[in-house]
């Protein structure tokens, strides 16, 4: 069958226009975000820059992607039309009409709808497991900058024991076959899981002890909701079929929060060391305030500025790291439309056909550049404070 083409003045103007969801929120976001600035603290901050500007709309770009992914994409991306084998961009799909603007792959998947489905992957387990292992490093490395003594040691001695290892052989370990059909990664994921819970519940008594009224709300609603969250997460027993995570994204959401606590821990440990010698820390000691009240509401505030900054570039290499493990093949399905598969999927026939593996390379590269460009941007905020 004849493959009929659109010109590329078409696939430029047709690319643009599936992405109308995007612009519009980009609209409102950015609008609002400069019209209110001086009122929404240190993200309003992040537009007397123009690195930070930069930063923030790539990032929002790829966010409201995902968002509205299937409205952008044309085409289901696991699906398959055997005449669209490896056809160029611009190719007009015969039985919908409907165009493959980025053309079709080696299993005549859309290319297009593949690279928007695949930031879908990427915003939901780079920063999700970037945030959890937040809380792990934050939960175990207050106690340890500020007690120190065995504590310290200990905790240090765990931390550094998981950075002995070669980054990318940890992840090539705990993401192999024969570990994913254990219980290890789903006794790990029980282990990293409850520390959200735990901070947030030693957050609120600590804030709140002297309140119960508010005190026993806030504690309930987050037994609650962590509980359930947890439950689907961990056992995928959630009742109303709402939370849920695929083994595959399981097991390198666990590799990830495994991998990234030792390295947040340190930088909690080094800034509460140095934090807890301040007067204000000093003056809550002298007001009998509890230890565990220091760390979370007098030091790890005061530590917010380093911490944002290290999540945003944290976050990029998450997503660098998911992009290499989809080239390996390891961890997710290999039909996955994730950027790393696609590019690993695309690199096979590089020689014959370049057009497949372009769209998930810039997608990737862009959305790093962009966390790095926000983390820039925080980082001279954070040295001005």
């Amino acid at each position: 069958m004849q493959i009929e083409y659109i010109n590329a003045f078409d696939v430029v103007i047709g690319v643009l226009w599936r992405f109308w969801p995007v612009w519009a929120a980009l609209i409102l976001v950015m609008g609002a975000s400069f019209t209110y600035k001086k009122r929404l603290g240190l993200y309003g901050q992040l537009f007397d820059s123009g690195v930070g500007i930069a930063g923030v709309f790539i990032c929002l770009f790829w966010l409201f992607t995902a968002i509205f992914a299937s409205t952008i994409s044309p085409f289901d991306p696991l699906a398959q039309v055997s005449v669209m084998k490896d056809t160029l961009p611009g190719a007009i799909e015969p039985a919908s009409k409907l165009v493959y603007y980025f053309g079709g792959d080696k299993l005549a998947r859309d290319v297009f709808s593949r690279m928007v489905y695949g930031s879908q992957i990427v915003l939901i387990i780079a920063p999700a497991a970037t945030g959890f292992a937040l809380m792990v490093g934050i939960t175990l490395g207050l106690p340890a900058g500020y007690y120190g003594g065995k504590i310290d040691t200990l905790l240090s001695f765990l931390a550094n024991l998981v950075l002995a290892f070669p980054v990318i052989l940890l992840f090539y370990l705990l993401v192999t076959p024969g570990i994913m059909d254990t219980p290890i990664p789903y006794a790990m994921a029980g282990l990293f899981f409850l520390f959200p819970i735990i901070f947030f519940c030693v957050l609120f008594w600590t804030r709140y002890k002297n309140r119960p009224d508010r005190l026993y709300i806030l504690l309930g609603i987050t037994l609650v909701v962590g509980g359930w969250i947890y439950t689907g997460l961990v056992f995928d027993k959630d009742p109303f079929k709402i939370v849920h995570i695929d083994p595959n994204q399981l097991n390198i959401f666990v590799a990830v929060v495994f991998a990234s606590s030792p390295g947040v821990f340190r930088i909690v440990r080094g800034l509460t060391m140095d934090i807890k010698t301040r007067d204000y820390v000093a003056a809550a000691q002298t007001r009998g305030e509890s230890p565990w009240y220091i760390m979370l509401w007098e030091i790890l505030p005061n530590a917010r500025g380093p911490l944002i900054v290290d999540a945003c570039l944290r976050i990029g290499y998450t997503t660098i790291l998911l992009g290499t493990l989809g080239y390996f093949g390891l961890g997710l399905a290999p039909e996955s439309p994730d950027w790393g598969t696609a590019i690993k999927d695309a690199s096979r026939l590089l020689r014959s056909f370049i057009h497949p593996a372009l769209p998930p390379t810039i997608a990737l590269m862009s959305f790093v550049l962009g966390l790095n460009l926000l983390a820039d941007s925080l980082r001279e905020q954070s040295m001005k404070d």
